[in-house]
């Protein structure tokens, strides 16, 4: 774990940038939230809202970017509004949270916009839970979220937009489907169980913070489509809510909410939750609970009391994710793993026409964008094979199996980049035998994402010629994926 947070690539310096960017404009938005003469709750109402127009709008456009954070308010001032108004109503709140919580999980089937709207209303309802929000503090609280999203948004768009010089991120579409048979679907009802268990056992823990149960809960479905990527990521917040309370008792606790050292602390936290997130969901659990912390000791409610009961609820969330995951509806690890593997094998026959049309000489061809998709692919294969292969899996031959596939999916990304790289050569000249290379990859991809029980066969020869080399080192790790990618029986190893 500490391997993958100090010493996982950062290409371009994007994660630093991610972070420092964050940084910048959540503190402008607590800033003018102070200046705007706001209470300690205003200035934590706008840092949140500034925090999630920065870390959760990742639409693969600046413009669509902008739209998103445009829309961000008219999400949360109702959901804020229901949440206030409701406060001294518990069973009408707890009904209205779970129904936040169904709609936020279903809104991801309209992508990346859907996915930072429901995000938002929320973590507006959770905030309105930790700050015990009342009807008296809305105007205020209206105005927190408004100036704390235009801040964010002159910090993005305006002050420090990177993403400008950047091409278009490519997006996954969602798996296909209808009615349950749609995994935004499934995952929506899934969510809502869960969280219905972690309300009510939340809340015979303590009847103050029960909202931690089901914030851990909520978050654990993020970024999940399967059985084994909700269990995972549950004792990955688990443990980082561990390690995050260590960290606490050294550094929280002592600072015991003074002004200056809380407000570093609290920008280190900011930084450590951009900074991780990507390489290590632990790594972001814990800075996400020293942040927590933090805003504790503003409160002056901060104690060894309090962290061992946010533990507590933090294990009650796991568990009711866990329990909805392998009772409702449940999706399992092989299915997800297998329609991923399969996209990516298509991607990679796309890829390779792609770049011999334009080796060939056309002028439309365009490879580019097609390696784009097939990384955001093999990084949803890698978070759908993440049970397979991880330190507590009980199963050693599946494990191995699992982490051959990921390393010849990696190589076949590999020479996919060193055939696009050489297309991209004004100077390339086409070779006749790329032709048959692509058509034998084409017929490889077919076999492999059809299951059939055909041989893919692998090149004799290793030209010198560098196109030809790429291609025909992609034939040789489709024909080694074969074998860990079926069972003897002839069937798909992920679909076993």
């Amino acid at each position: 774990m500490l391997k993958r947070m100090f010493v996982a690539p950062d290409p371009g310096g994007a994660r630093l940038r991610f972070a420092a960017r964050a940084v910048l404009g959540i503190g402008l938005a607590v800033v003018v939230c102070g200046l705007a003469g706001h209470s300690l709750a205003g200035a934590v109402t706008g840092g949140l809202a500034a925090l999630l127009a920065l870390f959760t709008v990742a639409d693969p456009t600046v413009r669509g970017q902008a739209v998103t954070t445009a829309l961000l308010p008219a999400v949360g001032v109702p959901v804020l509004a229901v949440a206030a108004e409701l406060h001294d109503v518990p069973v009408a709140r707890d009904f209205a949270f779970l129904a936040v919580v169904g709609a936020g999980v279903y809104a991801r089937r309209w992508g990346p916009r859907g996915h930072s709207l429901g995000v938002f209303a929320f973590m507006t309802f959770f905030v309105a839970q930790f700050l015990h929000a009342t009807p008296a503090q809305l105007p205020e609280l209206y105005a927190a979220v408004l100036l704390s999203v235009l801040s964010a948004a002159a910090v993005r768009f305006g002050v420090w937009c990177y993403e400008r010089r950047l091409p278009p991120a490519a997006v996954p579409a969602p798996p296909a489907g209808a009615g349950l048979a749609r995994v935004t679907t499934r995952q929506a009802v899934q969510a809502t169980s869960g969280a219905a268990f972690a309300l009510v056992v939340g809340q015979l823990v303590s009847g103050q913070r029960w909202y931690w149960a089901v914030g851990a809960t909520w978050w654990i479905f993020v970024n999940t489509a399967s059985r084994g990527e909700t269990l995972v990521r549950g004792f990955r917040r688990v443990l980082g809510t561990v390690i995050g309370i260590c960290l606490g008792f050294l550094v929280a606790v002592p600072v015991d909410g003074a002004p200056v050292p809380t407000a570093v602390l609290v920008a280190v936290a900011v930084f450590g939750i951009f900074y991780t997130a990507a390489v290590s969901y632990t790594w972001m659990m814990l800075w996400v609970t020293v942040l927590a912390e933090s805003l504790y000791g503003l409160l002056g409610v901060l104690s060894p009391g309090l962290l061992a009961l946010r533990l507590a609820e933090t294990g009650v969330g796991a568990l009711g994710a866990a329990l909805a995951v392998a009772i409702v509806l449940p999706v399992t690890t092989h299915a997800t793993t297998d329609a991923w593997i399969q996209r990516a094998l298509r991607c990679v026959h796309a890829c390779t026409a792609e770049a011999a049309a334009r080796l060939a000489g056309s002028a439309t061809a365009d490879p580019a964008p097609r390696v784009a998709e097939l990384e955001q692919l093999l990084g949803r294969v890698r978070l759908s094979v993440a049970p397979l292969v991880h330190p507590l899996n009980p199963r050693p031959a599946r494990k191995a199996r699992a982490r051959r596939v990921l390393a010849l999916l990696d190589d076949c990304a590999r020479e996919i980049r060193g055939l696009v790289a050489i297309a991209a050569d004004p100077e390339a000249s086409h070779d006749a035998r790329l032709a048959a290379a692509c058509w034998r990859v084409e017929a490889a991809v077919e076999a492999l994402t059809a299951g059939r029980a055909e041989p893919v066969r692998r090149p004799a020869e290793s030209p010198a010629e560098p196109a030809l080399a790429h291609l025909h080192g992609l034939e040789r790790a489709l024909a080694d994926l074969a074998e860990p990618l079926r069972t003897p029986s002839g069937s798909r190893l992920v679909g076993a």
